[in-house]
């Protein structure tokens, strides 16, 4: 196993610690990532076979400038396209691929760019995902806000203007079940006009219920699409059924949201596969479900409490950057996220050119937007998932928006 990844035993019981190590080192310990758990739900969809057949087709050595060239030259490019965009032989015209992108994104976005900001309730979580500062082995300050908590957390955020916001928890049914989430929902409505979740995969039922208590959207990530990587990530939880979490977002279409995000994490496995398997993934789905307003994420590693080695290998800036002009190029009309897991700079250019949101005021811990947004802080918050890169606060980040040539906006929908 990679060990970059892997945190200390600190704070864990002699049985945990046992389990741990037993779980790193004994592949016959673990159960089967590919088989569903009782009480998932199977649904009957081709477009896991459709992507990943076309992920495992893809040699990104065989594409060539000439390729690049022509697929920039044609209107609408198709998968053959995005896959030389995805290349290395792009690399070398990154700036025409940018030049492409922004065309793409200046006709059906224009200048806009919407500002939105997560809120972590918990941070309790079942798995034990090597990378991830919440996963059930790593020893941090455990958290779930009270409805209270939360709806002062909520408050403080709407009173900075913010009219669109992300709740997000640990992956723990136990500590933080449907209900609780669903609860959560009914409060975000009453002080934000747009609310998404990122949550653990539920059924479609769940999914529906979650939508009568006020969500809009869904994002789940992937993590990797690959399968061989993913079950060395993903030891244990109801997160290591990787088809499971593959289809989390269809689920969520079924049960009627209006839109979902996802992709994967940048950084774990081989990253021009994982872009073409996340770009294809939300691809399927949008000619599936035409009327769903679908959305490409682009996070990549990054540290966390107790691993400051966690980093994405491989994937700079300038691989990220081609990674979005190809997303841009290939679904013009998709929504593109750019997380505060990048820099100041990075962000500020990229609205220029691919991505339609990003964050702002943004915190990875539980309970501490009172510090943030107003000051205020107690010191006994709930620790965070990963570091941040860029902590401007919504106001800054509006500014900054604006002095760039932006137009940055908190909410578009009417509801009547």
């Amino acid at each position: 196993m990679d060990d970059r990844f892997l945190v200390g035993d600190e704070g864990l019981s002699p049985k945990a610690l046992e389990k741990k190590h037993r779980l790193e080192n004994d592949p016959s310990s673990r159960t089967d990532h590919m088989a569903y758990l009782p009480g998932q739900e199977q649904i009957d969809s081709d477009i896991r076979e459709r992507v990943m057949a076309e992920v495992e087709s893809y040699d990104p050595s065989r594409y060539t400038a000439a390729d690049v060239v022509r697929t920039l030259a044609q209107d609408n490019i198709g998968i053959e396209g995005l896959k030389a965009l995805l290349s290395p032989a792009a690399a070398p015209l990154l700036e025409k691929m940018a030049q492409r992108a922004t065309v793409e994104t200046q006709c059906h976005f224009g200048n806009t760019v919407y500002l939105f900001t997560p809120l972590y309730i918990a941070n309790h979580c079942e798995n034990y995902c090597v990378y991830c500062g919440f996963n059930c082995y790593n020893h941090i300050r455990r958290m779930r806000l009270t409805p209270e908590q939360i709806e002062h957390e909520m408050k403080v955020i709407s009173e900075s203007g913010m009219e669109e916001i992300l709740l997000l928890t640990g992956e723990s049914p136990t500590m933080s079940d449907i209900k609780y989430i669903g609860e959560a929902c009914k409060l975000a409505r009453k002080y934000f006009r747009m609310v998404g979740i990122e949550i653990y995969p539920v059924n479609t039922e769940d999914y529906r219920y979650l939508h009568e208590c006020g969500v809009d959207y869904v994002t789940v990530f992937q993590e990797t699409y690959d399968t061989e990587k993913y079950e060395t990530l993903h030891l244990a939880g109801h997160k290591r059924v990787w088809p499971y979490r593959f289809e989390a977002q269809e689920r969520a279409l079924m049960a009627g949201m209006r839109g979902v995000a996802g992709s994967a994490l940048l950084g774990l496995s081989d990253f021009r596969r994982d872009a073409l398997a996340s770009a294809l993934h939300m691809y399927f789905l949008q000619r599936k479900y035409p009327h769903a307003e679908i959305s490409l994420s682009c996070p990549r590693l990054r540290p966390i409490i107790n691993n400051n080695k966690i980093n994405p290998q491989d994937v700079g800036e300038k691989e990220l950057c081609q990674i979005l002009c190809a997303y841009r190029i290939f679904m013009p009309f998709a929504g593109i996220t750019v997380s505060s897991r990048e820099s100041k700079s990075f962000r500020d250019g990229i609205v220029k050119i691919a991505a339609t949101k990003i964050s702002a005021g943004v915190s990875t811990g539980i309970g501490d937007h009172e510090s943030k947004y107003a000051g205020h802080d107690d010191g006994e918050g709930g620790d965070e998932q990963f570091e941040i890169n860029d902590d401007r606060s919504l106001g800054q980040m509006y500014r900054d928006m604006a002095d760039e040539g932006m137009q940055p906006v908190l909410n578009d929908y009417l509801y009547v």
